[in-house]
């Protein structure tokens, strides 16, 4: 399958020379030494919202070849955990090959091969551009997640860890998701860091349950729980907070805010 972009021109530049400009102005340069990180958590708004977020915490780390990104599937099409595991995605800045040997090695009856869930998420989508210009060879595996049980999340964690196990290369897992939206600051705010709490402390379980039981309108809490579980197998032992902020950083509404944060797991 050849898949085409399906924000460009909304959530960030279609045009490729405007889009590189954009991810300059984005990415820091003033980090000397990077790191090779686990895990990246990053937001997946447009970039005039959280790109600065993004690219600050991307900027942190090494990217390798080898990325498997996770995004909440917005749009309920398709399979609960579904893997792309064959295919090229086509973006602004050239064509981004899926990693088909590395697709291969994630075996788990939870993860299913399934084209249709990726075809108008745009939350794996956003990330792509960050990770093509700071890494010029860089392959993907695209998994799309719809709200799933813990359990479910606890097999397909440890299926992507013993994948990357497998593989004879660096493997770099990027969760996608923005934290709670559409709710004042003060709010935003407070519950974000509930949920922010349990990632630094790299404890999934409690971010389900605290996101789910605090109804935090965190989109990607289940991508996120899942690459936590997969970098804890990993041998993971701390998480970063890069930045957080808001929408009404940019609107100046904060009244209706998004929170976006970008964590670095190691």
């Amino acid at each position: 399958m050849r898949r085409y972009p399906v924000v460009a021109d909304q959530f960030y530049p279609g045009n490729a020379r405007i889009l590189e400009k954009t991810l300059t102005s984005l990415i820091p340069t003033t980090k000397s030494v990077k790191e090779n990180a686990l895990a990246v958590i990053s937001p997946h708004a447009g970039y005039v919202y959280s790109g600065a977020v993004a690219g600050e915490t991307f900027a942190q780390v090494n990217i390798p070849e080898n990325v498997i990104i996770l995004g909440p599937n917005h749009h309920g099409h398709g399979a609960s955990i579904a893997l792309m595991d064959e295919g090229e995605w086509e973006m602004p800045l050239g064509t981004v090959p899926i990693n088909r040997n590395l697709a291969e090695l994630i075996h788990d009856p939870v993860i299913e091969r399934d084209d249709i869930a990726h075809r108008f998420e745009h939350s794996l989508e956003v990330q792509v551009p960050f990770l093509q210009i700071m890494q010029k060879n860089l392959t993907i595996v695209p998994i799309v997640v719809s709200h799933v049980s813990f359990s479910d999340c606890l097999a397909a964690g440890k299926a992507l860890a013993a994948a990357i196990k497998n593989y004879s290369e660096q493997v770099l897992l990027v969760a996608s998701t923005d934290m709670t939206h559409y709710e004042s600051r003060a709010s935003a705010g407070k519950k974000d860091h509930l949920a922010l709490d349990h990632i630094k402390k790299l404890d999934p379980k409690g971010l389900y349950d605290t996101v789910l039981g605090m109804r935090i309108s965190m989109c990607g809490i289940m991508p996120t729980t899942i690459v936590l579980i997969a970098a804890l197998e990993l041998g993971a032992t701390k998480a970063k907070l890069i930045r957080y902020t808001d929408s009404g950083e940019t609107s100046g509404d904060t009244d209706h805010v998004v929170g976006y944060a970008g964590l670095v797991i190691n």
